[in-house]
Formats: structure tokens, sequence, C-alpha cells
């Protein structure tokens, strides 16, 4: 007998576990892509036979680190009998890539599928040689920056940008400037870098591979460790207030010129040599006025509170403020002329204007704020905490120099997502466990979810159900599995476009890309990242 592994030819002695059943048999042109990752024996990805579509490619992989290997004998219709031989003595032998560089080495490691929302394995299920990602350093080495030589006092600058060529291009000006600079081209690796590094400043490109820009500036803003962070977006997508209404410091469009960018760098460097950073208060009720002052603070804040349109225009004028807070109701003027008269001028344009109003707003009113503020906040009784919330993002304070109460406020706050509160999200997905796993998640953020267990129950409940605002899609269903049932909604037309995020044990080079030709409009693996999921429902609610 030959086998496939040498470690068996090479042992004297091997041990055999047979397991045999009466089932329905696997024909011979069947019996080797059941070992591939999520086939039936019918070759298709639903489950008609039950089970996950991994168990065996699982098995195989496990054996083969084992130094042995699995063997099929079967017949349709009278069963299969599936034998694991292992070596009895096992030698250690180096693992593929092993003395590669880091950039290699984690090239090589693709990310586990798992069996649940909540569940991990550690074994690559692809039917290629594995590598087991032990501890791999997720920052590229591949790339030359700073982050060997970085002191105490030196200001950081970290780039996300998929573009070796752009992002050499940037580190070298940015060097110019002054800055000690980090590089990622993967987002993943950038989000790392942020939370490892704590940088002073970050350029960020929308167009990344993977997670995209948006979905990284969203999770920067939602961690308080990074969210103080100033993120400059250079992308070739247009998207300025968008990015500016959610707490990036800055936007530019590529191509972009060298003096565009060096006036960049020099307008980030001097955003970050400047401690204290300035606050214009508009508000014609004085004890409104002193009682915002309080809220904000000014151990890192300079406070300038003023009573009519025309202080704040004369304020705007004679100093750089990095924020604005308006009342719609002054003496002198109508808020929505003063906005305009603001925004008008070149240097005022990205100034970040939060409204702070008392006025019941009409649909028209509300939509032509939209256009121009950064927020809107009605005054009520929750309304000073998200007030402090937004300033501190425009103003980038770090959360944790925040007083104790400013910092509970601020935390108590954040355990209600307003952009998630209320809305309706479908759950499609035939392992109750993850359905039950994801409800608990999303109803903690006040979100109204509803479920279905195969894509033809989804269908159904699309039509019935109105105002469904996104769907959270599971590829492996029986019968009919996640991209049929996606090819489906996208034939209708009110449903083109209703977010789908695909949620899918498979990890395999393509298959995001995959998803997104079946009609998904994003993708995440399981395990589910909690934060990564709230950060994609996030940016395509925003949408």
């Amino acid at each position: 007998w030959s086998y496939d592994q040498e470690q068996l030819n090479r042992s004297d002695i091997a041990i055999a576990f047979a397991v045999s059943d009466t089932g329905i048999g696997i024909a011979p042109d069947k019996q080797k892509i059941i070992f591939e990752a999520f086939q039936q024996a019918d070759g298709t990805t639903s489950r008609k036979y039950g089970g996950t579509g991994l168990g065996l490619s699982i098995s195989r992989e496990i054996a083969r680190l084992l130094g042995g290997e699995i063997c099929l004998i079967s017949e349709l219709r009278q069963g299969s009998t599936f034998t694991l031989y292992l070596p009895q003595n096992y030698h250690q032998v180096a693992a593929p890539g092993a003395g590669l560089t880091d950039a290699v080495v984690e090239n090589r490691v693709t990310q586990a599928p798992t069996l649940s929302v909540s569940g991990r394995l550690p074994i690559n299920a692809s039917s290629s040689p594995t590598t087991v990602p032990q501890q791999v350093k997720l920052p590229e080495s591949r790339f030359i920056d700073d982050r060997d030589q970085i002191a105490p006092g030196d200001s950081i600058l970290l780039i996300i940008e998929d573009d070796i060529n752009f992002a050499q291009i940037l580190l070298d000006m940015a060097r110019e400037q002054g800055f000690k600079v980090l590089v990622a081209t993967r987002s993943e690796i950038g989000l790392t870098m942020a939370r490892e590094h704590k940088p002073d400043a970050i350029m960020l490109d929308i167009r990344l591979p993977g997670m995209d820009g948006w979905t990284v500036l969203d999770r920067l803003k939602h961690d308080p460790a990074t969210r103080h962070i100033p993120v400059h977006i250079i992308s070739i997508e247009e998207g300025l207030f968008r990015a500016l209404k959610v707490g990036a410091i800055a936007y530019l469009q590529k191509p972009v010129t060298r003096d565009t960018l060096i006036k960049a760098l020099t307008d980030m460097k001097g955003f970050i040599e400047r401690q204290v950073k300035n606050l214009l208060v508009v508000e014609d009720d004085a004890a409104q006025r002193h009682s915002i002052v309080e809220l904000i603070g000014n151990t890192d804040v300079e406070t300038k509170a003023v009573g009519t349109g025309a202080e704040a225009l004369e304020a705007l004028n004679s100093r750089h403020y990095d924020c604005v807070v308006l009342d719609l109701g002054l003496p002198d003027m109508n808020g929505f002329d003063l906005l305009e008269q603001i925004k008008q001028q070149a240097e005022l344009k990205n100034l970040p204007i939060i409204v702070y109003t008392a006025k019941e707003l009409t649909k028209l009113e509300e939509t032509q704020l939209k256009r121009i503020a950064e927020t809107i906040i009605i005054k009520d009784a929750r309304s000073p905490e998200r007030l402090l919330d937004e300033t501190a993002l425009f103003l980038h304070r770090v959360q944790a120099n925040l007083p104790t109460n400013k910092r509970q406020m601020l935390e108590t706050l954040h355990q209600t997502d307003t952009l998630l509160n209320g809305k309706k999200v479908l759950i499609v997905d035939d392992d109750v466990r993850n359905i039950f796993a994801l409800t608990s998640m999303l109803e903690l953020h006040q979100m109204q979810v509803m479920y279905a267990e195969n894509g033809r129950d989804a269908i159904v409940i699309l039509h019935n159900t109105p105002n469904i605002d996104i769907v959270l899609m599971d590829i492996m269903m029986p019968e009919m599995d996640g991209y049929e049932t996606m090819r489906a909604i996208r034939l209708e037309d009110k449903l083109l476009a209703l977010p789908i995020i695909a949620l899918t044990a498979k990890a395999m080079k393509g298959d995001r890309e995959k998803c997104i030709e079946a009609g998904a409009s994003d993708y995440i693996t399981k395990p589910v990242d909690t934060e990564q999921l709230l950060s994609l429902l996030r940016v395509w609610l925003y949408r």
C-alpha cells in the first residue's frame, strides 16, 4: 500500500480507524470533491444532506497535520467507509513557509472557516497545504517604514494605502515634514497598527481590498482608543461631505499635486502640534451658553460663546476655530442664513458645524440642514450627552483624558447607537444558534430583528414586510442557498437598493467577489467580528 503522506510511507506501523455507514453512498466521480470545503455529494453548496460542508475538509487537514490521511471506499445506495490512517511515530517537519519573511508567511495564511457565529477553528479548510496561523505578525515587513526608529515625542503618521507607489510618495513627503511614518497596505493591518502604535494622525485611502476605507474610518471613530486620531482621507472617490460628517479632518480627491499633498501634511502637523482646540458656541440664551461651556470644559478646549449671528461672523473672521455649535434661534438673523454665509467662505467650507436647537424642524428644513451641517441635535433630556460626544469627535479629544463624569456620560451614550436604533434587519440563516447570537447582539443596539431559516422564507418576508432596512444573508443553506436567494432578490426593482451583507464561513480566495456578483452589498466571514459587523451596518445604513 502506498500512501499520499510521506510520513505514513516511512512509518513501520500505521494505525487505522474506520467508520462505516449504510447511507446513500457516494458516486465515484464525487468522492474527491466531498473533501473540498462546502461541497455535498451532489456537488452543490446547499445543505441537502445536513451538516456544514466543512467536516470532511477539516478532518482531512487535521489528519495531514498529524502525518496521516483519510481514505474513502463507497458505493451508491450501499454506504461508505472512511478510514483514518496515522503513523505510530510522528516526526515533526518544518511547516510550509518556515524561514520566510513575515510578509510572505502572512500572505500564505488564510482566515479559518468556522462552524458558527461564535465558534473558531484553528485549521484552514482549503484544499491546498496549510500554514497554521500561530503568532503571525500582522504589520507588513516588506515596506521599509519607521516603525523601528520611533522615539518618545515623535510625530507619527500612519498611511493606510494599497497603492505601494503612492504610499511610498506619501511616506517620503511625510518624512520631509518631520513625521515618523508607518505604512499598511491592507485595511485590517492598518486598524491593528492604529491600536498598537496610537499614531498622531492617519492618511486613509477609501478603495482598499477587503474592508473599504469607510468601514475603517467607522471602526476608528467608534473605538475610544482611536477616536481622537485625526484622519485625512485621500481617495479617487467623491465623498468630502460624508467624510467630514463622520469625523474625518480633511478630504482630498485623487489625482493630487505635490503642492496639495505638502499643504495637507503641513496642516495636519499644525493641527497635531496645537494642543488646545478652539470651539465657537453661538447661542442667544445666556444660561444655555454658560451650560454648554461648562459641559465641554476648558482643559484641552478653548471655548468662545457669542449670542448673535454678527458676533459669530466676526469671531470666525478673526481667528481659527475647529468646530461650531450653533442655535438656530438668533435675534439678529436666521440660523439658516448664517450657516449659508459661513459655508460660502472658502476657508470655512470644511468647518464642522453642530446645529443644537429646540426648534421643531420641518422635513424641508431638516433636509436643508443635513446638506450643510455635520450634525443636528434637538435639545431634550439626552441632548447634552450627544453634544459632548459630537464636539469630542470633531475636536479630536482623547476620551481617556476627559474628567471621569464626562467619560461616563460618553460610555453610557455609546451603549445605544443612534444610527442603528430602530432600524429593521432581516437575518437569513438556517442555524438557529447563529440567529440567536446575532439577534441578541443587534437587539442590544435597539434594532428590530426578523429572521428566516431559508432563502424562500426570506423572499416571502421581504414581500410582506415593508421598510426592512438591511439583510444579513448566510450562504450555506438548504434547498436555496444564499447566492441563489440574493440573485432572486436583485431581480425585483423595489429591492435593488436593499443593502445585503453576506455572512459566511467561507474564507477562500474569490469568495467575496462571488458574493458581490450574486448581489451582496458587502461580505463578512464567520466567526463574526462584532465591531466589524456593526461598522458594516452603520456604513450601509448611512448610504
